[in-house]
């Protein structure tokens, strides 16, 4: 039997005595029924096994804790130790198993625990846990040392803050010997903690995982990576909201930006070019959240997303000839789609005599070309810049206007991206848009402007596997009764109930699009037959786009 003690905000506490295992939550079910709207249906479960009483979280939103920190399961139970569901606090104060109780279905007496203390004092936590709780305690401890030396951090170069930061913890470590676990690795506790309090913490070895594409961490304790596509929980945990801070504090002043309760949220970069989001209270309500999109370490071709399945070569080959005859291009797609990579990509194509103007929120782009200036903001007056072409990452506010503007004043061959998840919308994206700029233009205005500036509309999806193609590539034609047209050049045909993901094709429309004759006379050779061909679609590697 279980000896529960419940403690709310309304009383000063009551005492309940139940068999195990016992349900902790609000619905009827329950046998620990706490009646508060913070408390899930089904919450948590208390269990009590040979080694001890055990406490596990059984899914809830708002999380269990046992002492202060958030748990999924955890034990032996100490007496003292503080259990919160919701706003309730619980302790286990008595522990014992009688060769009365039985079962609540009514089955055999449950299994005798002779001898078994009411107070576990030598009950000692998980070997995770322990971790955790050497890692909070020895950052704390590093922090308070690095503080009283006074010493300016600001100012030392991070090799020399790794340094000092490394032999005031190995201090540290042995004045506290005695009551680290022997279990414990000290040397990997050391560089855990180092990690934390002067480097990124566990994101340090995911960063360096070549097969690792996106971090995702939801709190302290929560962190989800995506690997070939497919996203997935990762065991490596903060010791505190507090760390999660302190990265990111670390990742956005260099870049001279600041995150703050009047400024919650923001968007950075890593050095290597790594696309960095990253919210905190009071936005973020389960503690500082941070999101890690990596730059793949080698730069990608056109090749590589042809042999990864993309799309086929025809496909390949009609994107490069679009690039290198100065045509307007949309990348669009929704969001992990790939449209930054296939924007990398396009850029290689801009022959290097031409000057080219990059212009990003957060720097993402790694255009290998020698005329280049890449802006890191959202500047007005793109035109008088003496630009050949502009590359904006992306179009996402008012500056959609300027950028159609640039298309159609001499930027011919401009490239930019934008959120949606079909061409059509693509184009009622960029109208919305354009009104955003508040210059009161009328609607056909708009669309007048968007059918002369857009060429090429080149769509990319994401399929449920995790598999990146370019779904259909389309020309802006003109405009029609009001109506932008498109002309659908090229699409993916998506693979029939029964078919693996792998399976396809990408499919020419049999439409040639209208510029083909000024190709022709230019001298480009390009055969017709390049819009008629079905290519089947390779499973290639799902991380690739």
């Amino acid at each position: 039997m279980l000896d529960v003690e419940i403690l709310t905000d309304e009383d000063h506490g009551t005492s309940l005595c139940v068999a195990s295992p016992a349900v902790i939550g609000r619905g009827d079910g329950c046998e620990i029924r706490l009646r508060h709207w913070r408390v899930a249906r089904r919450h948590a479960r208390l269990d009590e096994r040979i080694e001890g009483v055990f406490v596990e979280d059984l899914g809830s939103l708002g999380g269990t804790l046992v002492n202060g920190r958030r748990i999924l399961q955890y034990g032996p139970l100490l007496p003292e130790d503080e259990i919160v569901v919701g706003a309730v606090m619980l302790r286990v104060r008595s522990v014992g198993i009688s060769g009365e109780d039985v079962s609540r279905e009514g089955g055999p007496p449950a299994p005798v625990s002779a001898g078994m203390p009411a107070a576990r004092s030598m009950a000692v936590p998980t070997h995770e846990a322990a971790m955790v709780e050497w890692r909070r305690r020895l950052h704390a401890r590093l922090l308070e040392a690095l503080d009283l030396r006074r010493r300016d951090v600001s100012a030392m170069s991070d090799a020399l803050l790794r340094q000092e930061a490394d032999r005031l913890l190995e201090a540290l470590v042995l004045d506290a010997d005695a009551e680290i676990p022997t279990d414990l690795d000290r040397g990997a506790l050391r560089r855990q903690v180092v990690d934390e309090a002067v480097g990124l913490g566990p994101l340090e070895s995911l960063l360096a995982d070549p097969d690792i594409s996106e971090i995702m961490v939801n709190r302290h304790d929560e962190l989800y990576v995506e690997c070939g596509g497919v996203l997935r929980r990762h065991p490596a945990v903060f010791s505190s909201d507090q760390s999660v801070l302190g990265v990111i504090e670390r990742i956005v002043s260099p870049l001279g930006r600041r995150i703050d309760e009047s400024s919650p949220m923001v968007d950075a970069r890593l050095r290597d070019g790594s696309r960095v989001n990253a919210i905190i209270a009071p936005l973020a309500l389960k503690g500082p959240a941070l999101t890690i999109r990596k730059f793949p370490a080698r730069r990608l071709r056109m090749a590589d997303m042809v042999d990864g399945g993309s799309l086929d070569a025809h496909m390949a080959g009609f994107l490069r000839l679009c690039v290198e005859r100065r045509k307007n291009v949309i990348v669009s797609g929704g969001t992990g789609s790939g449209k930054t990579t296939l924007l990398n990509i396009l850029s290689n194509f801009i022959p290097p005599a031409e000057r080219v103007i990059t212009i990003e929120d957060a720097a993402e782009l790694r255009l290998a070309h020698e005329h280049l200036v890449a802006l890191e903001a959202r500047p007005a007056n793109l035109e008088g810049r003496g630009a050949d072409r502009i590359v904006v990452g992306e179009c996402r506010g008012a500056e959609a206007l300027d950028m159609l503007q640039a298309m159609n004043t001499g930027h011919e061959g401009s490239l930019t991206t934008l959120h949606a998840n079909t061409p059509r919308d693509a184009m009622s994206r960029l109208e919305t848009l354009v009104l955003m700029a508040g210059m009161d233009l009328p609607l056909g205005a708009i669309r007048e402007q968007i059918a002369s500036a857009v060429d090429i509309v080149v769509q990319q999806g994401r399929s449920a596997a995790g598999q990146r193609r370019i779904t259909a590539i389309v020309e802006v034609s003109g405009i029609e009764s009001g109506r932008i047209q498109l002309q659908e050049l090229f699409r993916f045909e998506r693979p029939g109930a029964g078919e693996s993901d792998g399976a396809g094709y990408f499919q020419g429309c049999e439409l040639m699009p209208s510029f083909l004759d000024e190709w022709r006379a230019g001298g480009v050779a390009i055969s017709p037959q390049w819009f008629c061909e079905r290519t089947p679609a390779p499973d290639g590697p799902r991380s690739l786009a």
